[in-house]
């Protein structure tokens, strides 16, 4: 694995970047957030994604509209007194 600093030292905003089984593979040292692309700048550009993601930076909640659009009917659709499960939290 390739690392971003000579010495080993971590860094603020340090993102690793190596290749394994044909993919370029992209982290985020602080977040831990780990992406993958064809190439360099595509994993890069996954990893911007996935941290913005991460910190709530970027995404919404669907709006019924969107939903429908879908194909998704948000009345057929809720978990009504449930809890949702931990991957929607």
């Amino acid at each position: 694995m390739a690392s971003s600093t000579q010495d080993g030292d971590a860094h603020d905003d340090e993102i690793r970047l190596w290749r394994e089984d044909g993919w370029w593979i992209a982290k985020d040292v602080e977040t831990g957030v780990t992406t993958q692309g064809e190439s360099r700048a595509e994993a890069l550009d996954n990893l911007d994604e996935a941290v913005a993601l991460h910190r709530g930076e970027a995404g919404h909640e669907p709006s019924e509209e969107e939903l429908r659009e879908t194909g998704i009917e948000p009345e057929d659709n809720t978990t009504g007194d449930q809890e949702p499960p931990d991957v929607l939290e």
